[in-house]
């Protein structure tokens, strides 16, 4: 982290009250810390939209694994995409049910136009993309966690 610098900000008592119990909820220690991840989340948000940034991502998917085909389906859209798909997790949560994370990096478009596909395929019963921008996030420790 760079120098720091102090600001001032004028925040309605009632919001700054369901702020406050909101971060104490989290693990925050104080104020500070909570604002910057505010920001640097606001920050990664408004890059990863970029559709030629470059991102890192994550798409979690919950499936039935007996759906005729599915997991087959799964994969060959992963080994199409084999440049920008870096690993999978793949768990049993019970008899049917699959948990998969694929984890991916390249262009945001590429990154949303897989998860997008993955997501539609028919058996899928939940799917999420989550994109961070490694150039965008400062790495720091967090000691609240």
């Amino acid at each position: 982290m760079g120098n720091l610098s102090r600001i001032g900000v004028s925040i309605d008592s009632e919001l700054l009250q369901r702020f406050d119990s909101f971060i104490a909820d989290q693990g925050y220690d104080n104020r500070s810390e909570a604002f910057r991840d505010l920001i640097r989340d606001r920050l990664v948000g408004s890059v990863v939209v970029a559709p030629n940034a470059l991102v890192v991502g994550t798409v979690t998917l919950i499936y039935d694994h007996h759906t005729r085909l599915l997991p087959e389906k799964l994969t060959d859209l992963q080994h199409e995409s084999h440049a920008i798909v870096i690993s999978t997790l793949h768990a049993h949560l019970d008899h049917e049910n699959c948990l998969e994370v694929v984890v991916l990096r390249g262009k945001s478009k590429d990154v949303q136009k897989l998860a997008d596909r993955l997501i539609s395929t028919k058996g899928v019963q939940h799917g999420r993309l989550v994109m961070s921008s490694p150039e965008t996030v400062s790495h720091h420790p967090h000691p609240h966690r």
